[in-house]
């Protein structure tokens, strides 16, 4: 296989693929911002331990009129619950926070929204910046209605980590029912934390939970997921990322040296993203993508790189701009089963003449990969493999 094959898509000008559908799908989400995707089995969305304690947003000063800062009342009422947490309310509202200050969350919690409250990212010029952070802290969970981001008022033109929800370091988090979006970054970022800049080790997140979950029309991802344990997303949308590389649906991506390890995405939609629908970029370890839709992405629909240990099985993988799946770098003890592939490679299709590649492949591996198994995958245009 030609290594030109694997590379990121040109950030140049590219063929079309079916703009009007397209559109479509951007709008989509949007739409239907305050509906669930999908019906969540109790057990895919573990409540987190926490104290009986509830306190209401409005009673530590949230004005919630989507022009007063309420950064502060929040910080409030997270800090004034006990030793032993308990939940903070959110009601119905258009809630300003200012992300270079944070909204941070502590061990033991519920951030509880109402279905009709919205946190709105103030505009700034930062190169980070979070609405939500959870950093080194256990037992939190964040349920309920929507987190808009600033890329449309931002004001800076640099960085790529203005994030809707930041998780670094966290133990026992879960995360439900919300939907994250037009973030100057990720929708949802998980990652390692270091307790001091000058440590060498970082502690990954661990047991960290997605479920019915919407991240649509982010800059840079709709999830990261970096520095982990057990990580598991069911029930979930990821679409409509573009803006800055990668521009993936999901991205697994380390940063060097730590990795990832056990990472779970069931029962999940990922279309429509400028890059990839899901990328698993070096020190991805043992890794499940089952009965997912993943379609309409300008990229691959799965790209590994050098990545050991994993599952791509009973999948809908269609409509993508180039291979359906593609595994190379290295990438060892792949089994990729019983996956319904149709009408990927469009770009490849479109260039096939001019680069004189072959245009249907939906499954591709370089030579440098081993223990790659495939069995039982359909092929439904007539394409092959």
């Amino acid at each position: 296989m030609k290594a030109g094959l694997h590379r990121r898509p040109a950030r140049g000008r590219q063929p079309r693929i079916d703009l009007q559908r397209r559109r479509l799908l951007i709008a989509l989400p949007l739409a239907v911002a305050s509906a669930p995707v999908w019906a969540v089995a109790q057990d895919s969305a573990p409540r987190r331990q926490r104290g009986a304690k509830r306190i209401d947003v409005r009673s530590t000063g949230a004005r919630g009129d989507g022009m007063n800062d309420d950064t502060a009342a929040f910080q409030r009422a997270i800090d004034s619950l006990p030793e032993g947490g308990g939940t903070v309310e959110v009601p119905a509202g258009d809630y300003l926070i200012d992300p270079t200050r944070r909204v941070v969350l502590r061990d033991r919690m519920h951030l509880e929204l109402d279905a009709g409250a919205v946190l709105l990212a103030k505009p700034n010029a930062a190169d980070r910046a979070y609405v939500l952070e959870v950093a080194r802290i256990s037992d939190v969970e964040i349920s309920g209605g929507r987190i808009r981001g600033d890329r449309d008022g931002h004001l800076g033109t640099t960085g790529e980590w203005g994030h809707g929800i930041a998780i670094y370091g966290a133990r026992r988090v879960t995360v439900r029912d919300i939907q994250v979006s037009r973030c100057w970054g990720d929708g949802i970022a998980i990652g390692g934390k270091k307790e001091n800049k000058a440590d060498k080790l970082a502690d990954p997140s661990e047991d960290v939970v997605l479920a019915n979950v919407v991240s649509t029309g982010n800059r840079r991802q709709a999830l990261t997921i970096g520095h982990s344990r057990d990580v598991r997303v069911r029930d979930c949308r990821f679409s409509n990322t573009a803006g800055t590389a990668p521009e993936c649906g999901i991205d697994l991506e380390p940063d060097p040296p730590w990795d990832v390890r056990r990472a779970r995405i069931e029962n999940c939609r990922i279309d429509g993203n400028r890059g990839s629908g899901i990328q698993l970029f070096k020190r991805v370890n043992d890794v499940t993508i089952r009965g997912c839709t993943i379609e309409d992405n300008q990229g691959y629909g799965v790209l590994a790189v050098a990545a050991a240990g994993g599952t791509i099985e009973d999948n809908e993988i269609r409509d993508n701009g180039y291979a359906g799946v593609v595994l190379r770098a290295r990438t060892r003890d792949f089994r990729v089963g019983r996956n319904r592939f149709r009408g990927n490679s469009l770009r490849r299709r479109a260039g096939a003449k001019r680069a004189k590649l072959p245009a249907r492949a939906h499954i591709r591996y370089t030579e440098d990969t081993s223990g790659i198994t495939l069995v039982g995958n359909q092929f439904l245009d007539g394409a092959g493999r």
